[in-house]
């Protein structure tokens, strides 16, 4: 049997196609730690379970035609600073609404 010794360009071209993935996993877990936590924001907030947490987040993202991350990340600049776009806030209070009356805090008053 006669073996045929590897393509020393194959190999390069998968040490290529394993560092992307490698690289897209990363920015996979470090979105995915960011969603997680505004969804802990907006549970705790909100007093609302996990899974309606996460329907929040995604009405708002919907709703603001904003990327699910850049809304989490928006969120979690809410917490350390205080400071959440009034479209974030409105769309947040909207969501939060539909599943029981309650204020989001920090709101403007009615």
């Amino acid at each position: 049997m006669t073996r045929v010794p590897p393509d020393p360009g194959d190999a390069g071209d998968r040490l290529r196609e394993l560092q992307e993935e490698v690289a897209q996993l990363k920015e996979a877990l470090a979105s995915h730690a960011v969603v997680d936590q505004a969804i802990g924001m907006i549970v705790a907030l909100g007093r609302v379970t996990p899974d309606q947490g996460w329907a929040v987040l995604k009405q708002v993202s919907q709703h603001t035609n904003i990327k699910l991350r850049n809304v989490a990340e928006l969120i979690l600049i809410w917490g350390r600073k205080g400071e959440l776009p009034p479209e974030i806030r409105v769309e947040l209070e909207e969501a939060l609404d539909r599943r029981g009356p309650r204020q989001v805090p920090g709101a403007p008053p009615e």
